[in-house]
């Protein structure tokens, strides 16, 4: 009697007690799926090593950017461009390793303050004191030509540009200057405004030269080829003097000569012959000499 109940009780409650079972078993849910990719790192590396090491890096990960990546270990976005030759840093890609310290071989580059300036000792024997004498022109002889000329006068003494006056200008005026003949010698060249701008005088080596008028000395030397030892006067605004081929120069630039002062010696530089070259020049252009000094 019992065993029939028994059998009769397992057979109503079994399954009843495998639904509950089986109802438990869904109640539970799925189980979860774990994320095994570790978090980024949040401790920055050591500084970089200087006896060799690797250098420090990152691996990019999921939701990283440069900014923070910069933050992360204390430098900046650009020092990462930098360091990583990143040529969009907007795009970095998952996986990437990053360098976050900058190459074991770079070398800082030093910041230029200025040239240095060169200062030359002075050399012995030199006075800071003394005045430079003009000895020859620095670049040597030129060949003439009006500007060649002009270049040889100080620019304070050249006598103002004006057009070229007409024939009858080149007379002397009742206020212009007394001329003399500045060597004795006879007269072997004439004045030719396209050949010959003055005269040329004979005469033996060594003979005087004497200012034709009185005035100050603006030139002295031998600057203009052809020309050899040259003085150049100027008498006033209007009238310059000019005493070519001299071997030997008596006056200086600078100087105040009165008329008939001896000036130079004749002689023959850049000459074929001794002659003294006369020029007179008014307003800067030559005029014949021999409608200005005394007949004889």
């Amino acid at each position: 009697m019992i065993h029939s109940v028994k059998s009769a009780s397992l057979k109503f409650f079994g399954p009843v007690l495998l639904a509950a079972l089986l109802s438990a078993c869904a109640a539970t849910g799925r189980a979860p799926v774990r994320d095994t990719t570790p978090p980024p790192s949040t401790q920055a590396p050591s500084e970089a090593p200087t006896n060799g090491a690797k250098q420090p890096v990152h691996v990019v990960r999921p939701g990283d950017t440069l900014m923070g990546i910069a933050r992360l270990y204390g430098v900046t976005a650009r020092d990462l461009v930098v360091w990583n030759n990143l040529t969009d840093p907007n795009q970095i890609h998952v996986g990437r390793e990053l360098r976050v310290g900058p190459p074991a071989d770079a070398v800082a580059q030093p910041i230029a303050i200025g040239e240095p300036v060169e200062v030359q000792p002075v050399k012995p024997g030199s006075d800071a004191n003394s005045v430079l004498v003009k000895q020859d022109p620095k670049g040597g002889k030129q060949p003439y030509s009006d500007e060649a000329w002009a270049s040889i006068q100080p620019r304070s003494t050249l006598p103002p540009v004006v057009p070229p006056p007409a024939p009858e200008a080149d007379k002397p005026a009742a206020t212009d200057p007394v001329w003399l003949w500045p060597v004795s010698g006879q007269v072997i060249g004439t004045f030719d405004e396209a050949a010959n701008k003055g005269l040329d005088i004979a005469g033996k080596p060594g003979d005087p030269v004497i200012a034709s008028a009185g005035g100050k000395v603006v030139y002295s030397g031998s600057g203009l080829r052809g020309y050899g030892k040259l003085v150049i006067i100027k008498h006033d605004a209007n009238y310059l003097t000019a005493y070519a081929h001299n071997q030997q120069l008596l006056v200086k630039e600078g100087e105040s000569v009165t008329k008939g002062q001896k000036i130079a010696e004749l002689g023959s530089t850049d000459a074929d012959r001794p002659k003294l070259h006369f020029e007179i020049r008014k307003q800067g252009r030559p005029v014949d000499p021999m409608k200005y000094l005394p007949a004889r």
